[in-house]
């Protein structure tokens, strides 16, 4: 709040002496943005002055060529030229030149209202580190008519967003929503690494995994108010993105339980197909056997699949570790990855072998179809797995190479 020993520019920023550090900054990227910069930072620097909010704008400019750095400069912003291209390099580069313990950060396209930057204020000083804006009615947000194409207000981000709540357990109505408000302290933590349209995602994702108070609030979106150029989103790419990134988390529930379920599935047809039973009057023969060993397959790469990434993830700071995991590497290690799958691949080549004496026996000629086949596909299955645990194993220690 303003005090006595505070002074302030005659745009009305607040410019705190060296006793009174800034509170927040508002930050917000920008490229070829003249028709609505300047619209948009004296907006955030109105809403500073009249809430007496000790901050800064921060206009993080990609490589403008049309005017938008001396307009915002001007009108009271301080600019910070990021060089390196993409909307996840623009806002970091802002954020990382930001002064304020809080960080409001909207687009330059006077979609968003930074006249709302106390409303977010006010929800980080009650303690939230991140405070999403909801533009959708289902979290109480407003869309102003032609704001928001219908495919994106109606299938796309409401989908989008319910998937990110199932998978990650967030309670936020509106993932895409640029403009949101979170503490410094909660940015450096989380160590953002996408340069992409993916920032914002990776934003909110990494803050739920990691344990960080969330809130929402309903914000209204209004029309673009560009008028010579397109928007920057593109409906089915960044939607793609979106969902591929998602996935790079990989959720326990997606590829862990599943691979489990599937191999489960695999070894109830090994148990009913390899003895030939008979079961309610149908048969499980060989052709059971062929489809167990797809489901064991299956299954055992989807397993290491979710293994293998949620090992890069940690080791990339895209997600925490946690004690289930922390307790799986304990006894997961590299020998005995190693020895498992020699195992295998010996037992497997032990039942080819069984069924080449077999037929070695036959003089090479015709065998019992079902009897050898009984032999071959367990053998193969078991060497194909084997082989395959062999090589993860060393992939998953060279990934996870600094864990003891």
């Amino acid at each position: 709040m303003s005090t006595p020993s505070q002074t302030t520019d005659d745009l009305g920023v607040a410019n705190p002496s060296d006793s009174l550090p800034i509170e927040v900054s508002v930050v917000m990227p920008c490229l070829n943005e003249h028709e609505t910069v300047g619209t948009c930072v004296k907006k955030a620097v109105a809403a500073l002055r009249e809430a007496g909010i000790s901050g800064e704008v921060i206009t993080a400019d990609n490589g403008s060529t049309d005017g938008s750095i001396e307009l915002a400069e001007a009108l009271g912003a301080r600019v910070v030229r990021v060089p390196l291209r993409g909307y996840g390099n623009a806002l970091m580069g802002g954020i990382r030149a930001a002064r304020g313990r809080y960080i409001i950060m909207g687009d330059a396209d006077d979609s968003y209202d930074f006249g709302d930057v106390p409303r977010f204020v006010q929800e980080l000083r009650k303690g939230s580190d991140l405070v999403q804006g909801c533009r959708l009615p289902s979290g109480g947000g407003t869309v102003l008519p032609g704001a928001m194409p219908w495919l994106h207000r109606w299938f796309g981000n409401p989908a989008l967003s319910l998937t990110a709540r199932l998978m990650f357990r967030m309670p936020v109505h509106d993932i895409y929503c640029g403009m949101r408000g979170f503490t410094r302290v909660m940015f450096d933590r989380l160590e953002l690494q996408c340069t992409g349209m993916e920032f914002a995602t990776e934003m909110i994702i990494k803050a739920s995994l990691f344990d960080q108070r969330l809130a929402q609030i309903p914000i209204t979106l209004s029309p673009d108010g560009r008028r010579t150029r397109r928007p920057h989103l593109r409906t089915f790419r960044d939607g793609w993105r979106t969902l591929r990134f998602f996935l790079m988390f990989s959720p326990r529930w997606l590829f862990w339980y599943s691979g489990l379920a599937l191999m489960l599935l695999g070894g109830v047809g090994y148990a009913v197909a390899l003895p030939g039973l008979t079961i309610g009057g149908i048969n499980f023969g060989v052709h059971t056997l062929l489809v167990a060993s797809m489901a064991l397959q299956f299954g055992f790469q989807s397993a290491a699949f979710a293994v293998l990434t949620s090992t890069y993830a940690i080791k990339q700071r895209f997600r925490p570790s946690s004690e289930r995991i922390d307790r799986f590497f304990s006894i997961f290690t590299l020998e005995r990855g190693i020895v498992a799958g020699l195992a295998a691949g010996i037992a497997g080549l032990a039942a080819i072998a069984t069924a080449a004496v077999s037929w070695y026996r036959a003089d090479f000629g015709p065998l019992d179809y079902a009897a050898t086949m009984r032999l071959v596909i367990p053998g193969v299955t078991l060497g194909t797995l084997g082989a395959s645990l062999v090589l993860n194993s060393f992939l998953c220690s060279m990934l996870g190479l600094d864990r003891r």
